[in-house]
C-alpha cells in the first residue's frame, strides 16, 4: 500500500501491474513465491501477486490503528533528527471528493444536495459545504460549494532549515465543522510527540477557549485570529477585566461551573455598585433599575487568552506565520491524490490518508537525513 501512494497509483490494478514487472521487489516485501524453475528468477510471478481485488480488499481491512502506529515511528525518527522539532504545532482541514456520480455535475442526477439521502455509490460519505473566501474589489466574498465526501484534519510543524513534517491526522465524513477535528487530532499529537508543543495556531475556524487552554497552561501562545460569531469586540480595561457599555472597567464577582461542568463562569458587574456603591451615577437602564451592568465571562486560562491576546504583536504574526506548514502539507498530499481517492468507503479513505501522510513523512525524513549528512 506504501508503494501504491509512493508510485501514485490511482487504482490497485495498476498496483498489481507494477509489482508482477518488479519480481525481485516482490519478494523484498515478503510476499510467498509460487515456485516454477521454469520461469525467470525460479517463481511464477502472476501467481504470487495477488489479484487486484484481493489488494483491494486488504487496503479497506487493514487496521488504521496500526498504519497510525506507523506515522508514529516517522514522527518520532524525524524527532531523532532535527532538534527542538515542533515548538509550534499548526492544524488545517481538507475536503475529500467521494467518487459518486453526484460529485459530477456533468451528470444528471435528480436531489444532488439532498442530505437526507444515502448514495449507492459511498454509503459512508456526507453532504457538506466547501466554503472560501476571496477579496474582490477590496470586499470579503465567500464562496460555498456543496460536495459528498470526506474531511481530513492535519497537524503539521515547520522549520526553517528542515521543512515542513505531519505530527497527527484524522479523517471522518464531510459533514462535520472544522472544530471537531481539534480534540482527536491534539490527542494523536501529544501522543506522537510525547509532549505539548510550546505554541499553536490555526485559522478562525477553531477560535474556541478550549483550544487556547493546553498552550495557555504550559504558558505558550494559540495564534487564533478571533472569530467574534456575531457579538461586538470586547474591551479590556488596565486590570484586564471588560469595560461596561459607557467604558468604565467592570469588577470581578463569583465564579461558577457552567450547566455542563466544562468550564468556569466569572461574573463582572457595575463597578459604581460593586463591591460597594459609589456616590457616582449612570443613565444605564440596569443602573437606573438599581442593579447595574453585569457580564458573564469564560474565567479558564483558555477563555483570558482568547480575549487578552494581542493580536498584532510581532511574537503573534510569527507564529502564525507557520500556519502556512499545513497548506503546504495538504498541497504534497494533493499531488499524491488525496483530494479524489478511486474507493467507496470510509475505511479505505481513512487507510489511505494515513498512508499519504506517512509517505509525506518518509519523504522528509530522507530529505533531513541528507541534509544531516551535508551539515556534518
Amino acid at each position: 500500500m506504501l508503494i501504491k501512494i509512493n508510485e501514485k497509483f490511482e487504482y490497485t490494478t495498476e498496483l498489481r501491474k507494477f509489482l508482477v514487472h518488479h519480481p525481485l521487489l516482490v519478494l523484498t516485501i515478503g510476499f510467498r513465491p509460487e515456485w516454477d524453475e521454469t520461469q525467470a528468477y525460479g517463481f511464477d510471478i502472476e501467481r504470487t501477486v495477488p489479484t487486484a481485488r484481493w489488494l483491494r480488499e486488504k487496503q479497506r481491512r487493514i487496521s488504521n490503528e496500526m498504519l497510525q502506529n506507523l506515522l508514529r515511528g516517522t514522527v518520532k525518527d524525524l524527532q531523532v533528527e532535527i532538534p527542538d522539532m515542533a515548538k509550534t504545532a499548526a492544524i488545517d482541514t481538507k475536503h475529500i471528493y467521494a467518487w459518486v456520480r453526484e460529485n459530477n455535475l456533468r451528470d444528471t442526477v435528480s436531489n444532488r444536495y439532498d442530505p437526507e439521502k444515502q448514495l449507492r455509490g459511498d454509503r459512508d460519505c456526507k453532504l457538506g459545504v466547501k466554503r472560501q473566501r476571496n477579496q474582490d474589489e477590496g470586499k470579503e466574498k465567500e464562496e460555498k460549494e456543496y460536495l459528498w465526501g470526506y474531511g481530513t484534519g492535519v497537524m503539521a510543524a515547520t522549520d526553517p532549515l528542515y521543512g515542513d513534517v505531519v505530527l497527527a491526522e484524522y479523517t471522518q465524513p464531510f459533514n462535520e465543522a472544522d472544530i471537531t477535528y481539534y480534540p482527536p487530532l491534539y490527542e494523536r499529537m501529544t501522543r506522537n510527540l510525547g509532549f505539548i508543543p510550546d505554541n499553536f495556531t490555526a485559522d478562525a475556524a477553531f477560535d474556541a477557549w478550549y483550544v487556547y487552554q493546553p498552550f495557555a497552561e504550559h504558558g505558550g501562545m494559540a495564534a487564533i485570529p478571533l472569530n467574534l460569531r456575531g457579538f461586538p469586540k470586547p474591551k479590556l480595561g488596565p486590570n484586564g477585566h471588560h469595560l461596561c457599555p459607557h467604558g468604565s472597567e467592570m469588577t470581578p464577582s463569583y465564579t461558577y461551573y457552567d450547566r455542563h461542568r466544562r468550564h468556569q463562569v466569572q461574573i463582572l458587574r457595575c463597578p459604581l455598585l460593586h463591591p460597594k456603591p459609589t456616590e457616582k451615577s449612570c443613565d444605564h437602564a440596569q443602573f437606573i433599575k438599581g442593579i447595574g451592568c453585569e457580564k458573564r465571562i469564560n474565567h479558564e486560562l483558555g477563555g483570558r487568552l482568547r480575549v487578552a491576546l494581542d493580536r498584532h504583536s510581532d511574537e503573534y504574526k510569527a507564529i502564525y506565520k507557520q500556519r502556512t506548514s499545513t497548506e503546504r502539507i495538504n498541497s504534497q498530499a494533493k499531488a499524491f491524490g488525496i483530494e479524489r481517492p478511486k474507493v467507496r468507503n470510509i475505511d479505505s479513505v481513512r487507510n489511505l490518508n494515513t498512508l499519504i501522510y506517512t509517505v509525506i513523512n518518509v519523504h522528509a525524513l530522507q530529505r533531513v537525513k541528507e541534509l544531516n549528512q551535508r551539515l556534518c
